[in-house]
């Protein structure tokens, strides 16, 4: 029997929640029920609370302790649709409420300082140690600062804005985008691979130009990228042409894209074709793994961390897991899908570990949509899975939306991309 489905009916299965069950890592597992034992989880997003969430309802006798130091978590994914004034901040403020109360997690508002591998131990910025039998690290990611002369996590905060890690930055470049003057300048910096979204900086510039259309439509937008090339790239430019014609310019990095250095002052930024002006500048560093996984011993030369792909344990240091951004994942994008994946094959491999079995082989899942317009969606979607040479896509699954799709399947998409969200962020945090 053949169980081969369109790339449509698969993004509906993502969407309705039922493609989970794709990871077949659940059936097989059962309560341990033995001495309780203790995980520790820093870190509440996608990859955090997913495994919070699922460690508790796979085996409830495990006590499970997530730290996370904001109380509201503000979910990248959507913080494009705040700028192009299509949500507000409350729209994406996610909270540990129902982890708490329906699921039993003990939720600190609190920050990792320190890990002690060889003691099996967390310290917290308020003083207060945690011991673990298992503990899992997601911290996301951190910020290459000196990577682009000029630039600093100061001026991100006031003046270039990286918008990067949702909340205040949101907030400010939104701020900036409402006063910029009618015919003003936005200029986009996205870094080079590997990153946080690889789309997201191209939806921000397609929300952007939403907004600049309907409110300041003389302005113009001008992406300066490091790479040669973008996720979803056709897509995304046959969307502009489309909806925003002659507003959006991208250049790649051998064409003048690669921005060496910003000037503050003079609202500037330098690549080694010249010096670019903008009223607003959304410079997007290149990245790495969270500070508490440099810290820890947990990341290699490339500032990422090096993972078992079949449980997500580190393989610096035993008894740790990584998953999300932070964590090397093969052919996985760093995305909250996947990171939502990982932490349920992290949870459900712990599982199994305390009770004396191999961890089953996972598959995994991810799709990442992106809005260029009210009625424009595009996506892309893949299943994974172990090899020998790590976590790769399995050939033929997923893919892109089609080039040639019709205005209906566009509208379809976009309406799905509200689905996801809202049925992700209930799977996580509800």
């Amino acid at each position: 029997m053949s169980h081969k489905i369109s790339r449509r009916d698969f993004n509906k299965l993502l969407v309705t929640g039922v493609a989970g069950s794709a990871l077949g890592i659940f059936g097989t597992i059962k309560p341990a029920f033995a001495a309780q034992k203790r995980v520790v989880i820093i870190g509440g997003g996608f990859g955090g609370a997913s495994a919070a969430k699922y460690l508790r309802k796979l085996d409830p006798s495990i006590a499970v302790t997530l730290v996370e130091p904001k109380a509201t978590f503000y979910t990248c994914p959507f913080s494009n649709w705040v700028l192009g004034g299509l949500r507000t901040m409350a729209d994406i403020g996610q909270t540990y409420t129902a982890l708490k109360s329906r699921h039993g997690v003990n939720v600190l508002v609190d920050s990792a300082t320190g890990i002690d591998a060889a003691k099996a131990t967390v310290t917290l910025k308020s003083g207060k140690v945690l011991h673990y039998d298992r503990l899992i690290v997601s911290p996301g990611i951190d910020f290459k600062w000196s990577a682009i002369e000029g630039y600093s996590e100061a001026l991100s905060r006031t003046k270039m804005p990286h918008a990067y890690e949702a909340g205040s930055q949101t907030i400010l470049l939104h701020k900036q985008l409402l006063a910029m003057k009618n015919g003003g300048r936005v200029i986009i910096c996205p870094p080079g691979n590997p990153f946080r979204c690889p789309p997201g900086p191209y939806e921000r510039a397609s929300l952007i130009a939403h907004y600049l259309k309907a409110k300041k439509p003389k302005s113009k937008i001008l992406i300066l990228d490091a790479k040669e090339k973008f996720s979803k790239q056709g897509l995304f430019k046959k969307g502009w042409d489309t909806l925003y014609p002659g507003m959006i310019e991208w250049r790649s990095g051998p064409t003048g894209g690669k921005v060496t250095k910003v000037d503050a002052a003079s609202m500037s930024v330098t690549t080694d074709f010249g010096v670019e002006k903008g009223d607003v500048i959304n410079v997007i560093p290149p990245q790495q793994a969270g500070k508490i996984a440099f810290k820890a011993g947990l990341t290699d030369a490339s500032g990422w961390c090096p993972v078992n792909p079949s449980t997500f344990e580190s393989t610096i240091h035993p008894g740790i897991h990584v998953i999300g951004d932070a964590c090397i994942a093969g052919a996985m994008p760093k995305s909250g899908f996947a990171a939502s994946s990982q932490g349920k094959v992290a949870a459900a491999s712990i599982i199994r570990l305390f009770q004396g079995k191999e961890p089953a082989p996972p598959s995994l899942v991810n799709t990442c949509y992106s809005l260029i317009g009210t009625d424009y969606g595009i996506s892309v979607a893949g299943v994974y899975s172990l090899s020998p040479a790590g976590i790769i896509e399995v050939p033929g699954s997923g893919g892109l939306t089609p080039m040639d799709a019709d205005a209906d399947h566009l509208r379809e998409e976009a309406m799905f991309a509200e689905g996801w969200y809202r049925n992700i962020a209930q799977d996580i945090w509800g």
